[in-house]
């Protein structure tokens, strides 16, 4: 069995540099529904790219963005109710719009695709470039995040970082916290516990100046968290302010120490907070 084609806009471009396409995306939603909102799919003639969440839908709107591009008339939009008359319970709804794309057109549509997709990416700030560090950007690489990587020690960074994640050496390395991007979710995991508080102060600071990150997780076991507790409060840190930082990081109930563990379990809290 050949693989499937990866779904993404440089792929569409490369399809249309010969052919035309239909574009169906989705809209809006309401209710129950297979795939979120910006979700596409390009139909060409004899082949797909990508999917808007398969059954009885999907197949409606192939067949209606094929008789498209043979001539026929082809909606702007389409509700589709998700309900026995489409042979799905989801009970949802989903509009899709249609758009015709001329052979040609591919680096267009990539260059807007591109910005669409960035624009719904989840902001991540990492401080620390360690093995659990790397093994978080390994596993964040195909979610619908965009990183920003920073450590405070030189030549830390692989040089072939993934799409959607900037690397950045700050010392000291909290200086960073004043620019990250409004609505980060913070990972704290520096080479050290020195690092890491004065990260977590940093951002604790900016949570009382601008209220903007609504997530701060920190790796480390109870006895690490119960000492930093103690340090913040000292440094004039409320109790409800403390609170905010979620320390050990991670989905509870993943067991294991290994780096790729780890990851999975804080990848899968990540995507919670969407």
């Amino acid at each position: 069995m050949s693989p499937l084609p990866d779904p993404t806009p440089a792929t569409l471009a490369a399809w249309m540099a010969a052919e035309p396409a239909v574009l169906v995306t989705v809209q809006r939603t309401q209710g129950s529904v297979p795939r979120d909102e910006g979700t596409w799919m390009a139909v060409f003639a004899d082949r797909l790219l990508g999917t808007i969440g398969g059954g009885h839908v999907e197949h409606e709107a192939v067949a209606l963005a094929r008789a498209g591009l043979a001539g026929g008339e082809l909606p702007a939009d389409r509700r589709y109710a998700l309900g026995p008359s489409l042979g799905q319970c989801c009970g949802g709804v989903m509009h899709l719009g249609f758009e015709r794309l001329a052979a040609g057109q591919g680096a267009a549509v990539q260059a807007r695709l591109v910005a669409a997709q960035d624009a719904r990416r989840l902001p991540v700030a990492l401080f620390g470039g360690g093995h659990v560090g790397r093994a978080i950007v390994r596993a964040l690489q195909p979610l619908p995040v965009r990183m920003w990587w920073v450590d405070s020690r030189d030549e830390i960074f692989p040089p072939d970082l993934p799409p959607h994640v900037v690397a950045e050496h700050s010392a000291p390395v909290e200086a960073a916290v004043a620019d990250l991007a409004s609505g980060s979710r913070v990972l704290v995991m520096s080479f050290s516990h020195a690092e890491d508080l004065e990260i977590v102060a940093a951002c604790l600071r900016r949570l009382r100046e601008r209220d903007d990150l609504p997530f701060v997780g920190l790796i480390g076991s109870r006895s690490k968290w119960a000492t930093f507790r103690h340090r913040l409060e000292a440094r004039g840190f409320a109790a409800d302010e403390i609170a905010r930082v979620t320390c050990p990081i991670g989905v509870p109930g993943v067991m294991g120490k290994e780096p790729e563990v780890i990851a999975a379990a804080v990848a899968a809290q990540l995507m919670q907070l969407r």
